[in-house]
């Protein structure tokens, strides 16, 4: 959904298409966006159109990109830890 909105605004029926879920069930996922953040809804009357708020992503993508080197070092120290010969004929 959020890949959808990345695109531009959306209805709720326009998020739910590509879904086999109910609508009430697309109005759920919709509420769990909304309340963290990530989505803005207009309401007209009935109709709802969503919109992406990009910002709390931003802000998570950047807390991650400052874990990546501690993460990419470990795993690649683990990577020759196993690939090691003594390491192989402990298996």
């Amino acid at each position: 959904m959020l890949v959808r909105l990345a695109t531009g605004p959306a209805s709720i029926s326009e998020l739910a298409e590509p879904f086999a879920m109910t609508l009430p069930a697309v109005s759920k996922h919709l509420r769990v966006l909304e309340r963290a953040g990530l989505l803005r809804r207009e309401r007209d009357g009935a109709y709802h159109r969503c919109h992406l708020e990009a910002r709390p992503l931003e802000d998570a993508a950047s807390f991650l990109a400052r874990y990546r080197p501690f993460w990419e070092r470990t795993l690649d120290e683990l990577a020759r830890y196993v690939e090691r010969p003594q390491a192989r004929g402990r298996r």
